[in-house]
């Protein structure tokens, strides 16, 4: 792994989470998988943790359970969570949506289609997916989903 790989994945991080997320979230001693079609950075694990996988076609990161508990405890405050209400927390620790009604506080600068972190109210990750609303939508919306979860905390792998 190179400086240079480093550093780019660190300013993707920057883009996508907020600035200063990068040198705070990717450490050192991560380590990049690279695809062995095309020889471009695919995933970055940290020990055995795959944290981030590099999605080719935006350029963006998806979220691993691993890497928003990690964001959540290297990053303060944390970019991009949902909060929700104790009643949804086991249906999204499952893996399903979030509907705006249980939301109880959300990050003003999610945008629709950012990849968000869901976290009960002591800050647990509950699951990772993408924003279908903003942030302040979420909090005003009484229908409707809010964050389509793509992996829940308690799903099978």
């Amino acid at each position: 792994m190179g400086v240079q790989d480093l550093q780019k994945i660190r300013s993707v991080a920057d883009y996508q989470f907020g600035k200063g997320v990068g040198a705070k979230f990717f450490s050192d001693d991560v380590r990049i998988v690279y695809s062995r079609n095309t020889g471009k950075i695919r995933h970055i694990y940290l020990g055995d943790d795959l944290l981030v996988t590099l999605r080719p076609t935006t350029g963006m990161f998806i979220l691993t359970i691993a890497g928003a508990k990690h964001m959540i405890s290297k990053v303060n405050p944390a970019p991009l969570w949902v909060r929700v209400e104790d009643f949804a927390e086991p249906f999204i620790a499952k893996g399903r949506s979030v509907f705006a009604k249980h939301v109880t506080d959300a990050d003003q600068n999610i945008r629709p289609r950012e990849e968000v972190i869901v976290i009960d109210k002591n800050n647990h990750v509950l699951g990772v997916g993408w924003a279908l609303l903003n942030g302040p939508e979420m909090l005003s919306f009484q229908r409707g989903i809010a964050v389509k979860v793509r992996r829940g905390v308690s799903e099978k792998s």
